[in-house]
This record gives C-alpha cells, structure tokens and sequence, in this order.
C-alpha cells in the first residue's frame, strides 16, 4: 500500500539567480537559526518579571516603612 501525503511547501525558493548548493545551505541554516532564536525568545518571557526582581532583591527588607514597600 502507498500512502499519499501531502507535499509541503518548500522553506525557501529562488526566483532569481543560480544559487550554489552551498550558498543555500547557508540559507537555510541561517534562517533555521533565527526561527529557533524567536522560539527560544517566546519561551522566556512569562518568567522575566520574576527573574528581574530576584535580581534585584526587590524583597521586602526589614526597616523603617518596610511594611509600606512590601505592597508596591
């Protein structure tokens, strides 16, 4: 039995010119790395703002008026 399936479309196409087989190698890889770069991007927001304030030790630290700071 064969299967049919869908053909996909392709990730880059030429219209002009005659790229070398190692011209679009680099291409294609430079265009994969810069997906994979936005994706890894996308994953790392929720957790900043946590992230930042650790950093910061932006906890609430004994003193005058901490009570007052632990709300902001």
């Amino acid at each position: 039995m064969s299967t049919k399936t869908p053909e996909e479309e392709p990730l880059l196409r030429v219209v002009a010119g005659n790229p070398t087989d190692e011209e679009v190698a680099a291409l294609t890889a430079v265009v994969l790395a810069m997906a994979d770069s936005a994706e890894s991007n996308d994953r790392r927001h929720p957790g900043r703002a946590w992230l930042r304030r650790t950093l910061l030790r932006l906890h609430p630290l004994p003193g005058p008026g901490s009570w007052r700071r632990s709300g902001r």
